[in-house]
């Protein structure tokens, strides 16, 4: 049984990237993430990420992230111990005290939050989030779909504000409960689930995310700094696929409650001069079609790449004119079952004429 490592300082920004890159355009600003867990561990904060089998079965799980969108988090600043407070919250009114913490998404700036939240406990943070990747909505976690408690869960703000859900009847009800909040909070608040045992976060997680996430981060910072082709590497490295090249000539964003909604056309350069593709956004990247034809959708991963440098580009920072790499990558086994695929598939956000196919699987989707 393998005791983990310390997080150090140096890690923060190839986790950045990497998490950025496996949020699929979501999970909040990495950058922003970054430098609030910084200031913490400046300060003295330790964090120590453990493995899926480093504690006993009956150790009691809790799952923290932001909740809101993307885009208000670039404007409106956490206070930073929001995700911490909810947590606290739900320790009350479940009665029990957490032994460690674990991310509901490894994507962004929520594959920082609990790496916050346990450095202001005391508190280690396992290896492996909810979603391999980033989700619009509360109820699309590997721990939800295969049977985690709906409730207690709490929600707080940079203000202070703590509401608490005692009773709820199911992972829809709290998704609509929390997302109401969340919007009156300013679209953008801390969030934290009913405890879970170890023994069914070992059987339910997408193991080893912050671990890929920072190999991720440190195969892009590696490839710069030698001068090497960013994109290229990272497909080499993720057993991704590079599905389009171009610049964008189109970008739609609008808040709709609480979500960042629109799309993203980008016109073809280099192989794929002459074509045009077209991103849908919710917050995440959920449909690439390539002339008029799907040719990635959820729960698969949907990941645009600055063309030069191989930075991950967030939904909220996508711009006119950005030359960008499209690249895909095949979701965990665990978001492709049937019951699954009927929280997380193409017709779970509003494509009902789109039958999921799934791309190949590979080494990070075994």
């Amino acid at each position: 049984m393998s005791k983990g490592y310390l997080l150090k300082e140096s890690d923060l920004l190839p986790l950045s990237i990497g998490a950025a890159l496996l949020g699929t355009g979501g999970g909040g600003n990495p950058y922003v993430g970054m430098l609030r867990t910084r200031e913490l561990m400046r300060k003295g904060a330790n964090v120590r990420i453990v493995p899926l089998d480093a504690l006993p079965d009956e150790a009691w799980i809790g799952e923290v992230g932001g909740i809101g969108a993307p885009v208000v988090g670039v404007e409106k600043i956490e206070e930073g111990g929001e995700c911490f407070r909810a947590m606290r919250a739900v320790e009350e009114a479940s009665g029990v005290k957490m032994s460690a913490l674990i991310s509901a998404e490894i994507g962004g700036a929520n594959s920082m939050e609990p790496i916050i939240a346990a450095a202001i406990a005391g508190l280690p943070v396992v290896d492996g989030d909810g979603m391999g990747r980033a989700f619009p909505e509360v109820q699309m976690t590997t721990f939800f779909i295969y049977g985690a408690k709906s409730a207690p869960a709490a929600i707080a703000d940079e203000k202070g504000n703590v509401v608490v859900f005692r009773h709820v009847i199911d992972m829809f009800w709290l998704e609509r409960f929390a997302r109401t909040v969340a919007v009156d909070m300013g679209a953008g608040a801390g969030f934290a689930i009913a405890p879970m045992s170890m023994e069914f976060v070992r059987r339910t997680a997408v193991p080893n995310t912050v671990t890929l996430a920072l190999e991720i981060g440190q195969t892009v910072l590696d490839a710069r700094a030698k001068r090497q082709n960013v994109v290229e590497r990272v497909v080499e490295k993720t057993n991704g696929k590079l599905f389009f090249t171009g610049k964008i000539s189109d970008i739609r964003r609008e808040l709709q409650g609480g979500f960042a909604r629109g799309h993203a056309v980008v016109s073809g350069i280099d192989d794929w001069a002459g074509s045009e593709a077209r991103i849908a956004i919710q917050n995440e990247n959920l449909v690439l079609w390539i002339d008029g034809q799907p040719a990635i959708m959820v729960p698969d991963l949907i990941m645009n790449l600055e063309l030069d440098t191989g930075e991950p580009i967030t939904t909220e920072m996508l711009r006119y004119g950005q030359r960008v790499a499209v690249i895909g990558l095949p979701a965990h086994d665990l978001l492709k079952t049937p019951k699954a695929l009927e929280i997380v598939g193409p017709k779970a956000f509003g494509y009902p004429e789109l039958a999921f196919h799934p791309l190949p699987s590979n080494a990070l989707a075994a």
